[in-house]
């Protein structure tokens, strides 16, 4: 069984209590102290307190394992904006959010994210026109910001 694999299952009954999936759990750093970075999120975010109580529960427990031998640097933490799309789980987590989608040629299409189905997602743009892409057809899909709904919010105060 693999580290990260290990590591996942040591995470996986504190982040299930908390109502948070684990995203990826990523090995680095280098011979002197090694990185363990664990990815969580849950649908509308994790708070603070999520990410601390996971910190602390699973360095007590890989304390008590030694997986990994001499020093290491634990890293909890979320996907943020930059966190590719691509199963259902991703477009179902984040479902009305903001999303931006690269096509292979032409500018970026940004709308709310209705959802997956199979290999099919559609969004909305501003206008209220619907698109439907294919996972296919498209180079990466990630979560945005509608700064124009930001800004339309701040003019109505």
């Amino acid at each position: 069984m693999l580290l990260e694999d290990k590591i996942q299952q040591l995470v996986k009954p504190i982040a299930d209590e908390l109502g948070v999936e684990i995203l990826k759990v990523v090995l680095g750093g280098g011979k002197q102290v090694r990185l363990v970075k664990v990815i969580v999120d849950c649908k509308g975010g994790v708070i603070a307190e999520h990410l601390a109580r996971i910190s602390r529960g699973l360095a007590l427990q890989m304390d008590v394992e030694d997986y990994i031998p001499g020093k290491y640097n634990l890293e909890v933490t979320t996907p943020g904006f930059e966190w590719p799309l691509q199963t259902q789980a991703d477009f179902d987590r984040y479902l009305g959010d903001w999303i931006q989608v690269v096509l292979e040629h032409g500018p970026a299409i940004e709308g709310e994210n209705l959802g997956l189905d199979g290999e099919e997602f559609s969004l909305r743009n501003e206008k209220g026109k619907v698109r439907e892409f294919n996972l296919s057809e498209v180079v990466r899909v990630t979560r945005a910001v509608n700064w124009s709904a930001i800004s339309r919010a701040g003019k109505n105060k």
